[in-house]
């Protein structure tokens, strides 16, 4: 009997544990390396998901109906008409994007760099995942040119590349790619006949409203699907509630089919209550939408000062323009790092600052980036307080840089990276 596929923990989840744990410890840290958007929860989904309480009823598979009217409209809302029928609910986008390659089948293109999930599940699934590298400066597509002969060199070899998964804006780099390249990459895509699955959970994280991401279901909606959730925009990560969106047409009346049918036997139906709560979160009332504009206010402004810390260093690092994540590149240094520190790689830099600053982070070989490289993922959105009070006063600060807890967190970055570099 062949052996199961090597299960790993996620980096992110497993980077979460390590920093819990030395807490606990009694040491002071930095976390920079969890996905997790500290931030409260917005009263009227509290009172909503309390009020459902009582609603322990499995429901469709697919969701509520209430739910799926929703999160059509919050679609259609940037420009992607969408009817109920095409919606399915998960309990996360993480498992309903799972559930969407097994519907796919066949091996999984993915960005290099990509979020640590991706080519993890494509071997769950039993298939490969076919890592093709992103333009410069344009994270979480694969560059269309380099995908078209990755999948034709896969093909020729006996592989089946059957889809092309995507982050529209991206983790880990923060970068959004061009109308352009979007276009591109749906070409390609219809030319290779691949479904595309474009992960859009961090659209609503784009700081300036003129700069929205490109979703390639604007350019190849006859088989793109969508998906997207509440843990980023509403920090809600611990409800687990995902919504996908599926191509109107007979490719995406068959994988509606094929997902609902795993999802039957996989999680039956996404939890009642957090349902309730999420539909009146994707009709975008005015709270939703204004608490929604105050964490794009933070998270810019705290990411862009964590930025301004590594490009002072000399680390190269693109423009931020969404989400709270930072992807610096610290070969300017490789000499000094080396001399001084014996770092090699970004793995090495990750345990330097871990060990000596107590500053988590996360290394590119993580994201499937090349493990000699001295790049590293920097996640901003664990430092708006400790306590509910915190984060709530982060949430509501004009200047949340001036609040005592950030500032002392940057100060601590900024000497950590200073001496590094020194």
């Amino acid at each position: 009997m062949p052996e199961p596929p090597a299960v790993t923990m996620s980096a992110t989840l497993a980077a979460d544990e390590a920093l819990a744990r030395r807490r606990r410890a009694g040491e002071h840290v930095v976390s920079l390396a969890s996905g997790e958007i500290g931030l409260p929860v917005l009263p009227g989904l509290r009172e909503r998901l309390g009020a459902a309480a009582d609603r322990n009823a499995y429901g469709p598979v697919a969701g509520s109906a209430g739910l799926r009217t929703a999160a059509a409209g919050y679609w259609g809302r940037r420009s992607l008409p969408t009817d109920p029928d095409q919606v399915v609910c998960g309990p996360g986008s993480k498992p309903l994007l799972f559930a969407l390659l097994l519907a796919v089948g066949g091996d999984v293109v993915i960005p290099a760099p990509s979020w640590v999930s991706y080519a993890a599940q494509a071997r769950l699934t039993g298939a490969e995942p076919l890592a093709v590298p992103t333009p410069p400066g344009e994270g979480g597509v694969p560059d269309p040119d380099a995908l078209r002969a990755a999948v034709a060199k896969a093909r020729a070899a006996g592989r089946d590349p059957r889809c092309v998964v995507v982050t529209v804006p991206d983790n880990p780099t923060g970068t959004i790619p061009s109308r352009g390249t979007v276009r591109r990459l749906a070409e390609a895509a219809r030319d290779l006949d691949l479904v595309v699955v474009s992960d859009e959970i961090y659209t609503d994280l784009v700081f300036d409203p003129a700069d929205r991401a490109h979703s390639p279901a604007l350019e190849a909606p006859e088989r793109t699907v969508v998906t997207t959730g509440l843990s980023k925009n509403l920090a809600l990560g611990g409800w687990r509630i995902g919504v996908a969106r599926l191509p109107d047409g007979p490719l995406g009346r068959k994988l509606g089919t094929r997902l609902t049918g795993i999802a039957s036997q996989i999680w039956s139906s996404t939890p009642a209550p957090v349902q309730e709560a999420a539909a009146w979160a994707f009709a975008e009332p005015p709270e939703v939408v204004g608490y929604a504009a105050a964490g794009r206010r933070l998270h810019q402004a705290v990411a862009r000062a964590v930025a301004r810390r590594f490009t002072d260093t000399g680390a190269l690092l693109a423009p931020v323009r969404a989400t709270c994540y930072l992807y610096p590149d610290f070969e300017p240094l490789r000499e000094p790092l080396a001399d001084k520190w014996g770092v090699r790689d970004g793995d090495a830099l990750t345990e330097l600052l871990a060990d000596r600053y107590g500053i988590g982070l996360l290394p590119g070989s993580a994201f499937g980036d090349d493990p000699n490289a001295l790049r590293v993922r920097a996640a901003t959105g664990r430092l708006y307080g400790e306590t509910r009070t915190e984060r709530q006063a982060a949430l509501d600060a004009p200047e949340p840089l001036r609040l005592p807890w950030i500032r002392a967190a940057l100060e601590r970055i900024d000497a950590a990276l200073g001496d590094l570099a020194r």
